[in-house]
């Protein structure tokens, strides 16, 4: 059946009488009568007389139900039909139930359903109507003045016109069609909606990098954490050690005291027993009546026996005056120490997080010097080799920049000068000057300290600074904060700063700077080594 002639019938002719739904397994009665098959079926059986529910013609026997092919088809169709949802825009002319619109007429003003659109797809008069997607409020598209359909549009005014209002109120206006600005709004959308979209993607990058900011500091602040939890427990064993000592040196001189007071009152114990034993001799020599014992046991008893004269000996308290104050000061000093210590290798624990990888670049090396097939290690060489003369390379200066440059942030790295008896590094700017005679200085772009004569230590400033070290530095650490302007060196081993640049300002690219000088004869052969960085415990 064609969607044309389903279109010739009401909605109600859909309806089954009884059920008052969209017909299943449509039949007909004899009297011509359309029911369901199921209502049809369960109504006669309910009843002796069988009776058409719609026109009561009465039948003698029950009728023989024949299946409605027309009827049939178009239940189907018309059940095949979405019903309009709450926020669809219905159909207008459905009655009852409404269903879906599948196209609204700008020049009906009105939405039809696939079955009540059909005059428009097929009748010659209505396929020049103007058919667009379903909307509501078609009434809101006609021009309120002259109920003429708005097709037209008033750049002037930036406002939708009818054909009436562009001749008479806009005349002198620039009106185009509907179309036309749709098409340049629509492409203009299309460009605002690519800016909204890349606004969007900058601001998921933003949250993307401040997550990541906050997972850094969160590591960091763990970090932090841990290192002051390790100072402070070692500063509170040290104050624990240093309380024990204390007691123990009260202690020791309280066991002293007693110690000469328990000898002392031994011996002056063990006297007694003697003059008690020696005045029971006495006694009981004064109770004889024998003249001769008496006389003659006189003698040896009339001598006192051997005592100590105790008259200058006494027992004196040690003093215990200052004996807190002292231990205390001792601990200060201590602590003082330790905690230089511990701030130092809290300091340098921080600076390695900083941590890059740098090979040497040979393009910048001097002839004389032999670098590592790795890029980690430079030493002065026997031979000068014949490499081209350009502008990256020392051509006098037994120098060697790496590879990496750093033009913002933070960043670390040790180089071993173990066995080296002269060497100098550091950092310098781009900018600097690679040929001739070199002066190392802060004034030339050069961030450097260096070691002359195996024990003499200096840092190049405007003019050289010489610096006292408690320790031979075996492997030293460069950090540099760009922002901050600050370039430090570390004794790794011993977990002391050396020297620090402050205040500097950085406006050019810096490149780690390595020059292990010459070999003297033999004395300085050691390689300069770009060690791999172990984070101190």
């Amino acid at each position: 059946m064609s969607a044309a002639a389903s279109c010739l019938l009401t909605e109600d002719q859909f309806l089954c009488s009884i059920c008052l739904d969209v017909f299943t397994d449509p039949v007909s009665t004899p009297c011509g009568h359309n029911f369901c098959k199921t209502c049809i079926t369960i109504h006669w059986d309910k009843h002796v007389t069988y009776q058409c529910p719609n026109c009561k013609e009465v039948f003698d026997s029950r009728p023989q139900l024949r299946v409605n092919t027309f009827i049939s088809e178009v239940a189907a169709h018309s059940s095949e039909q979405q019903v309009s949802k709450p926020g669809e825009v219905p159909c207008d002319v459905c009655t009852g139930t409404k269903l879906k619109a599948l196209k609204s007429c700008l020049v009906c003003l009105e939405s039809y359903c696939e079955t009540h659109l059909q005059p428009h797809l097929t009748k010659s008069g209505l396929k020049r109507h103007q058919l667009i997607d379903p909307v509501e409020d078609l009434e809101g598209r006609m021009c309120p003045k002259h109920d003429k359909l708005l097709e037209l549009f008033c750049k002037a005014d930036q406002r939708c016109v009818c054909m009436l209002c562009a001749v008479l109120d806009h005349k002198t206006h620039n009106v185009v069609p509907l179309k036309e600005e749709y098409e340049g709004k629509k492409a203009k959308l299309g460009q605002t909606d690519a800016e909204i979209q890349q606004m969007i993607q900058k601001r998921r990058l933003k949250i993307e990098e401040m997550k990541h900011s906050v997972a850094l500091n969160k590591e960091a602040a763990h970090r932090e954490t841990a290192d002051g939890i390790q100072v402070f427990t070692a500063l509170k064993e040290s104050v624990e050690r240093s309380q024990a000592e204390l007691i123990d040196t009260i202690k020791e001189k309280q066991r002293k005291t007693e110690k000469q007071a328990e000898g002392f009152i031994k011996e002056l114990e063990q006297e007694i027993s003697e003059l008690k034993k020696r005045s029971t001799e006495v006694e009981q020599l004064s109770q004889s009546e024998d003249h001769l014992h008496l006389l003659q046991s006189c003698t040896s008893l009339n001598a006192a026996p051997p005592t100590k004269d105790w008259t200058g000996v006494s027992v004196h308290p040690p003093s215990y005056d200052g004996t807190v104050v002292r231990a205390v000061s001792q601990l200060e000093e201590t602590l003082s120490k330790q905690m230089k210590k511990l701030l130092a290798e809290a300091e340098l624990k921080r600076v390695q997080q900083s941590a890059v990888d740098l090979t040497l670049d040979p393009d910048t090396a001097n002839p004389w010097l032999i670098l590592s097939d790795d890029g980690k290690q430079v030493s002065f060489g026997d031979v000068k080799k014949n490499l081209p003369d350009n502008p990256e390379r020392f051509d006098y200066c037994a120098s060697v920049l790496a590879k990496q440059s750093f033009s913002s942030g933070r960043f670390y790295f040790e180089v071993q000068v173990k066995g080296k008896t002269d060497w100098d590094f550091g950092v310098a700017r781009e900018s600097i000057n690679r040929k001739g005679s070199i002066t190392l200085g802060i004034q030339n772009g050069y961030w450097t300290i260096l070691l002359r004569n195996e024990k003499e230590y200096g840092a190049c400033t405007e003019h050289l600074v010489h610096l006292s070290l408690k320790s031979r530095p075996e492997k030293v650490g460069v950090f540099v904060d760009y922002e901050e302007g600050l370039v430090s060196f570390y004794d790794v081993d011993a977990a002391a700063l050396i020297y620090s640049f402050t205040g500097c300002c950085f406006t050019d690219k810096l490149y780690p700077y390595f020059s292990p000088m010459l070999n003297d004869d033999s004395k300085n052969s050691a390689p300069l080594v770009i060690s791999p960085v172990n984070h101190t415990e």
